[in-house]
């Protein structure tokens, strides 16, 4: 019997770090409780969850007293912790690979795509989305190497970047979408690649998730 896994994110279901943590959680057919926190309410500013976190952000990951925030130091651990072949892995099977895959991971969470993460939010591809002024001329470079380092990923039509699905597959996946949601230009290999991932059942549960009303925080 699985041990109790936690999964601390925020309210609103749109935090694409706590994505990757429930999309990992779902693919290793985990038993898990998702624990939400106002951060408006200031919830992961509490002394009890800054002592337990270490640094007080969300998302984080408890289990069995062990606790720990950061996307992929949660996603890292869940690969060590139930590992295959109990539990599907979400990495790649070679050390070359894997390292790739956290490149991958680490890049799209780097100031490379903040631009483009700060024109087309996360709330926007989960809540009613209204029009969208144009990408401004940094955000557009910024949506051009994406959709670059995309292309070299998914080299030779592959259907995933690797020769099975990762967890990269649903971190690349996500900030397509930023694109491909809004009516941005996105090349259709691209965007078709992005639509089977949207539809793969671990991402499906994320996206079709019931969501309380946005209410912007930042």
């Amino acid at each position: 019997m699985t041990s109790s896994v936690i999964l601390y994110g925020e309210q609103f279901w749109v935090s694409p770090y706590t994505f990757s943590c429930f999309v990992t959680l779902v693919e290793k057919n985990l038993s898990f409780e998702v624990r939400e926190l106002s951060l408006a309410g200031g919830d992961q500013l509490r002394p009890d969850y800054v002592q337990r976190t270490m640094t007080g952000r969300v998302p984080a990951l408890e289990h069995e007293g062990f606790v720990v925030a950061e996307s992929s130091a949660i996603v890292e651990y869940l690969e060590d912790t139930f590992a295959p072949p109990s539990h599907a892995s979400v990495f790649p099977g070679d050390a070359r690979s894997r390292a790739r895959c956290r490149q991958v991971m680490s890049w799209l969470r780097s100031d490379a795509t903040a631009p483009l993460r700060a024109e087309r939010p996360s709330e926007s591809m989960f809540y009613r989305r209204s029009p969208k002024a144009p990408l401004t001329d940094k955000a557009r470079a910024s949506a051009t190497k994406v959709l670059d380092f995309a292309e070299r990923l998914l080299s030779a039509g592959r259907p995933t970047i690797f020769d099975r699905w990762t967890v990269a597959d649903a971190d690349l996946t996500l900030t397509l979408q930023r694109l491909a949601l809004h009516g941005d230009e996105v090349p259709a290999r691209l965007k078709e690649y992005a639509a089977v991932q949207w539809q793969r059942p671990s991402v499906a549960a994320w996206v079709t998730h019931a969501r309380a009303p946005f209410v912007p925080y930042l």
